[in-house]
């Protein structure tokens, strides 16, 4: 008689992996998504009037829809039995789990949209932000841009080469236009980026809204960047691309007939900010988790206090006084710390 006690082994589950090709058609399907997206925020900023829910922009969104959700149906067709259960689709990856739940939302949001569009009829203004239907399409666009990242997240492998890095610059920059775009009513990437003049500031005015939107643009530009660095080394160029492209997409489709200065500036202090960032970083003798929340510290004032710096210079002044101008950099430092402190403790989607 033994009086020992056996430990039960945890059971590792087998390595999914996707192929490049899989990845990319993806990519492709995503990509078509999105940009219908961007071409019907683009038109109804440029064309207030549109009342009717058959656009050509709502035609690339929802191809883009279609698309998506026949790519990932193919992307399935090995990984399941040949009728899916509910257990079975469980059993997939996130990688898979993660955009699959990305095209429930889009196909319960896409049909809601058009119930809805044809009750009470085409949303105006800040109804276009709160919309039930809007919310869920957004939600589910990017969980399905996310797809291409996660998928390359699961196959082994420490580093990204050029094509990896191409392919999850794309994907992460899919996947964060949308939440971007949404938040237009709180962003500091629309078309506010200097206050009103107003002394005092009153708490409920365009200018408080202002302030929320640089702290939100603050969680929204650096999520992507702690996103990737939890899997791999950030590669080069990858941070300043995102976030140009970013700031330069939002003032193409909402303020592209006002000056480009604020976009331009946002895009110089994110590639004047990585390479001082990268030729200092081999200088500190910090910890990952310390260097990444000097990162958050240091990053969000510098890249605003560029646009409220040039924005004096092209304006003559800020819109803010002292008391909101050093307010709002601490504000910024304190939001991209805690952005750091929160996203570093999330498990890997990709696990």
């Amino acid at each position: 008689m033994t009086t020992s006690v056996e430990r039960a082994v945890p059971v590792q589950a087998p390595t999914v992996t996707f192929s490049a090709r899989e990845r990319w058609i993806l990519l492709v399907a995503s990509a078509w998504l999105v940009i219908g997206l961007q071409l019907d925020a683009y038109a109804h900023a440029t064309t207030p009037e549109l009342e009717t829910f058959w656009t050509p922009w709502h035609g690339v969104l929802y191809s883009g829809i279609a698309a998506s959700g026949f790519t990932l149906l193919w992307i399935m067709r090995s990984r399941l039995p040949g009728i899916p259960t509910y257990s079975s689709v469980l059993a997939l990856p996130n990688a898979l789990r993660i955009p699959l739940a990305g095209m429930a939302f889009l196909l319960v949001g896409g049909g809601v949209d058009t119930l809805w569009h044809n009750i009470w009829g085409i949303e105006q203004g800040m109804e276009i932000f709160v919309s039930p239907s809007h919310e869920f399409i957004i939600l589910g666009m990017v969980l399905v841009a996310m797809g291409p990242a996660l998928m390359l997240a699961a196959n082994p492998g420490d580093r990204l080469g050029l094509a990896g890095g191409l392919l999850v610059g794309i994907s992460t920059l899919f996947a964060a236009l949308p939440v971007h775009i949404y938040s237009l009513h709180a962003t500091a990437l629309g078309f506010r980026h200097l206050g009103a003049d107003l002394d005092p500031v009153p708490v409920y005015s365009p200018d408080s809204q202002l302030v929320h939107g640089y702290l939100f643009s603050t969680v929204l530009l650096l999520v992507p960047f702690l996103a990737i660095g939890r899997r791999w080394p950030l590669p080069l160029g990858l941070p300043a691309a995102l976030v140009s492209l970013i700031a330069v997409f939002m003032h193409l489709m909402f303020d592209s007939q006002r000056a480009w200065w604020p976009a331009l500036t946002v895009a110089a202090a994110a590639i004047a900010l990585e390479i001082v960032l990268r030729a200092v970083n081999p200088l500190v003798r910090l910890g990952a988790n310390a260097r990444w929340i000097l990162f958050g510290l240091i990053t969000p004032p510098a890249v605003w206090g560029a646009v409220l710096l040039v924005g004096k210079i092209q304006t003559g002044t800020t819109g803010f006084n002292i008391h909101m101008v050093s307010g709002l950099m601490v504000l910024t430092a304190f939001t991209g710390v805690g952005t750091v402190l929160v996203a570093r403790s999330i498990h890997r989607l990709a696990e």
